[in-house]
């Protein structure tokens, strides 16, 4: 492309992001007003996509990490030939019910890989999506899974704290084919960066091991060039390129007025008089979309060479691959999972959670053993999620299946969104319960987009003992349970625990956290039915002698001590049954009827759980009695804390006998 032909398809995007924010008077103007030189070149010279087939699976992805400049995105989308993103959608930006909502939503609209918008997350999420592609290169091959995953990211990406996790990830896995294109415009909201930083991001990265470089984020020529060095690159790239924010806005520019506000009336048209842009709203010249329309056809012929490639697989891994894509659990797992829990019963484990999730995971593995993706924040032989058959990834080892991803929590938890919106992967992660505070900003992401990824996070409780009150979960199962779309299960035994995981790798719509304990439990289920009960959240363990006067729910752990209050209760001739609740989100979602029917009408309710009571009321109501924590735990060993703290069958009986006389 001549610089003119290059500098109105830049003013295409630019015309469109003005005028969307104007018409909103609500958004950021100055990111897409500046980066769209760079969203110019790589979209017309290099980004492999077809806008007719935006999911086929060997596609560049580009990711807008700089979620705030949402408008960019929806521009690319709209001029490229997106066939759902329409001039209307464009003229509707921000409004209920449209495509183009404030940050990009990847459930919201076609197109968008990823949900972004908290700084950070983008750029984070990505690092999972190139590194399930250099994963599936090694095991499909190159010809078959061959592409790129480019970032924009910008000031307030690089800051917040998760990008130092996601960068030193990248640089340490050489994953080569992830290319970041700063946008070093120096303006936050605030004002200039230099108010709050002066890293210089280039030799950060660098030393991360990355490739890494400066150049003028205005100029074509100095783009392509450097995307096409960061493409023979043997690291991943950083391309920091200095680019004024609001370029072509007559007094703001380069200032923070144009970052998170709409031009304004005499603004807007000193903008567009200066850049050369129709005055018209919305208006783009017919022979400029019809260059952009090109450029969103232009991988169409990529696409069709890839399928014959493709069709040229053998039918066995053809099909193969198409399943992982589509996250459809092959038929083996629910067989091997079956043959695990007779095992059970036949040879019962009295293990911590944690250990009979580590048998589970052998069977998991068997079943599925290269989709099956484990990691841990650097807990392996505390998490117990590793398979002994399983090999650990490095830049030399592609082929693993078990991820060290160092004490980087949020890290993890971002690059698995990433990993399971690629395609081929059904990953797991594990820390510590405690340590989904840091974990958390992504787990609420993989909530908000519904992805089915598996958080095993351990010593779910005062129950892990001498570590003391900073590594003892009291509030996090119920802040766990607050985030919508996000379920928690705690199972009591190795039976529950085989059902759990069955049911958290076969949902692919949502998040599943699985809270396991460091302690030993008994294995209270004598039983393993086909329709898995934990299914409704909760169930009847055991049934009361006669009619029920007192319900005795509890999770995990605590399981051991309803059952212990039961016959203790049974003795004093007080008829009461035992639910156990391994999800209480998920009982309280069921129906009805069937919820009126788990919880019972026994007059005296009491719920038992190592943790603080929200949440419980739904269930035992006000008035019931709750046998749990009531602030921060302390260091001791663990049969000590449950009985200096009042959760012991004991306290539970001594509930009881204050209602029932």
């Amino acid at each position: 492309m001549t610089q003119v032909d290059h500098t109105r398809m830049a003013n295409a995007i630019r015309g469109l992001a003005m005028d969307a924010v104007e018409k909103a008077k609500s958004g950021h103007p100055g990111l897409p007003m500046g980066a769209a030189d760079i969203a110019t070149v790589l979209f017309t010279q290099f980004l492999k996509f077809d806008a007719a087939a935006p999911t086929w699976p060997d596609r560049d992805r580009f990711v807008l990490s700089a979620g705030h400049g949402s408008m960019l995105l929806y521009a690319l989308l709209y001029l490229t030939g997106n066939k759902d993103m329409t001039l209307d959608q464009i003229r509707n930006f921000r409004q209920l019910g449209s495509k183009t909502p404030g940050h990009p939503e990847n459930f919201e609209t076609s197109g968008v890989e990823t949900t972004t918008g908290p700084l950070g997350q983008g750029i984070a999420t990505s690092v999972g999506m190139a590194l399930a592609e250099k994963m599936l290169a090694a095991e499909f091959g190159k010809k078959v899974v061959a592409h790129h995953t480019y970032v924009l990211a910008s000031d307030g990406d690089l800051m917040e704290g998760v990008s130092q996790e996601a960068i030193a990830m990248a640089g340490h896995w050489k994953l080569n084919k992830l290319i970041v294109l700063y946008d070093n415009n120096g303006i936050s909201i605030d004002g200039p960066t230099s108010l709050a930083d002066s890293v210089d991001q280039v030799k950060r990265f660098k030393s991360a091991g990355w490739a890494a470089e400066l150049i003028d984020g205005q100029d074509p020529k100095a783009i392509a060039a450097a995307i096409t060095r960061a493409q023979k690159s043997n690291k991943p790239s950083l391309i920091s390129c200095k680019t004024t924010i609001g370029y072509g806005a007559p007094t703001r520019a380069g200032t923070a007025k144009v970052h998170g506000e709409a031009l304004g009336a005499d603004e807007l048209k000193g903008a567009k008089e200066k850049l050369g842009i129709s005055l018209d709203a919305f208006s783009v010249p017919d022979d400029v979309l019809k260059a952009w329309r090109a450029a969103g056809s232009r991988g169409a012929a990529a696409r069709e060479e890839w399928e014959s490639v493709f069709a040229e697989l053998g039918p066995r891994k053809r099909a193969e691959f198409e399943r992982r894509m589509r996250h459809e659990r092959p038929a083996a797992l629910s067989k091997a999972l079956r043959a695990h829990k007779k095992a059970l019963l036949e040879s019962p484990q009295n293990v911590a959670t944690r250990k009979s999730s580590e048998s589970a995971i052998e069977a998991i593995a068997g079943a599925m053993p290269m989709e099956f993706l484990a990691g841990s924040a650097d807990l392996t032989g505390s998490n117990n999620n590793k398979a002994k058959s399983a090999v650990a990834f490095s830049a030399k080892m592609p082929k693993g299946r078990f991820i060290h991803y160092g004490i980087r929590e949020h890290g993890m938890a971002a690059a698995m969104n990433g990993i399971f919106l690629h395609g081929g992967f059904a990953p797991n992660g594990a820390t510590f319960l405690v340590f989904t505070d840091y974990a958390r900003p992504a787990m609420r992401i993989a909530a908000l987009m519904g992805a089915g990824v598996v958080y095993v996070m351990t010593h779910d409780s005062i129950g892990l003992g001498e570590d003391g009150p900073t590594h003892q979960p009291v509030e996090h199962l119920a802040a766990l349970r607050a985030i919508p779309n996000m379920r928690v299960f705690r199972p009591c035994d190795a039976v529950e625990v085989a059902e759990c995981w069955e049911l958290a790798l076969n949902r692919v719509d949502g998040p599943t956290v699985l809270a396991l304990t460091r302690q030993n439990l008994p294995q209270l289920r004598t039983n393993a039915p086909n329709d898995n009960p934990c299914a409704h959240g909760a169930y009847e363990l055991v049934a009361a002698q006669g009619e029920a006067k007192v319900s005795l729910f509890a999770s995990g752990s605590e399981v051991e001590i309803a059952v212990a209050a039961q016959k203790q209760l049974s003795e004093r001739g007080i008829a009461s049954r035992v639910v156990s609740v391994p999800s209480l989100e998920l009982l309280l979602a069921q129906p009805a009827d069937r919820k009126t029917a788990i919880i019972g009408n026994a007059p005296v309710k009491v719920a038992i759980e190592a943790a603080v009571r929200w949440g419980w009321d739904a269930v035992i109501g006000q008035d019931g009695e709750f046998i749990g924590m009531h602030g921060f735990g302390a260091s001791a060993p663990a049969k000590d804390l449950f009985k200096h703290f009042g959760i012991t069958a004991e306290a539970a009986v001594n509930a009881v006998l204050k209602r029932v006389g």
